[in-house]
């Protein structure tokens, strides 16, 4: 409870700061239906004269691209204004004041922080995925599942997310690292199938792309087999583990400002 009163006002403070500059949210929501316009007619051009990329209908794929636009709602609201600031805390010593502080300084640095600007880009991913889910019939149920996993996969982009800014303890400026990170993301627009095959195995094993959008689409549309589940369950459970025990490891090496 007390983690919960102390988000409140995190995220309370810092609407309140970003509210002083109310003509960015509008911005922001032009921006934001721009670019699903974008995504949505270069998907339409994939099914041009019948063609199915990967077996998926448009419909379909209309739910990989709402879980994309959803998951990169998340990362405009929480991921880059709170793990992009590790590196300059790092750079400018004042992550002293963070590891001082009473609190877990990983929920510190992962929750400081909350951007409204990112909240178009979310609702409008989730409007693709109820619009996508009606036209496939989907009931309570198969929403229900599609974005319990969509969280799940929202587990799994913090860990990299955090595992990246991470490393900058060590290597400082690592902007580019997590810029590499974000293109490799975008493939998360379109399912994994349409890919061939050499990129099905990067994106499902390197940069586990697959378990971001396609694995809650196909949760929801009830092809998901169980190894399949048990898998990004595990993914974003060792990830999150993973990044809790690499932020301690980075930590014994890191000097702080005054020493």
């Amino acid at each position: 409870m007390r983690y919960l009163r102390v988000l409140g006002r995190f995220w309370g403070s810092a609407i309140a700061a970003e509210m002083e500059y109310r003509s960015n949210f509008f911005l922001a929501t032009l921006s934001a239906i721009g670019l699903l316009i974008g995504s949505l007619f270069g998907l339409s051009l994939l099914y041009q004269g019948g063609y199915r990329p990967g077996g998926w209908r448009l419909e379909e794929a209309l739910l990989v691209l709402g879980a994309f636009t959803v998951l990169q709602g998340l990362a405009g609201t929480l991921f880059q204004p709170n793990l992009n600031r590790i590196v300059l805390q790092v750079q400018q010593g004042t992550l002293d004041f963070v590891l001082l502080k009473p609190l877990d300084s990983q929920f510190w640095l992962s929750t400081r922080m909350f951007s409204p600007w990112g909240l178009p880009d979310l609702l409008l991913g989730l409007g693709v995925w109820l619009y996508a889910g009606a036209r496939l019939g989907f009931g309570p149920l198969e929403h229900l599942a599609g974005l319990t996993f969509l969280g799940v996969a929202g587990f799994i982009l913090y860990a990299l997310w955090f595992i990246l800014g991470t490393t900058s303890i060590w290597f400082v400026k690592v902007g580019n690292t997590t810029e590499v990170l974000r293109s490799l993301l975008e493939a998360g627009r379109y399912p994994i199938q349409a890919f061939p095959a050499m990129y099905r195995l990067f994106f499902s094993f390197v940069v586990p792309v697959a378990f971001l959008t396609t694995v809650p689409a196909e949760v929801a549309l009830g092809r998901a087999s169980p190894n399949t589940l048990l898998l990004a369950l595990g993914l974003a459970l060792g990830l999150f583990a993973f990044s809790r025990f690499f932020w301690r490891l980075a930590l014994r090496s890191y000097t702080s400002a005054s020493s």
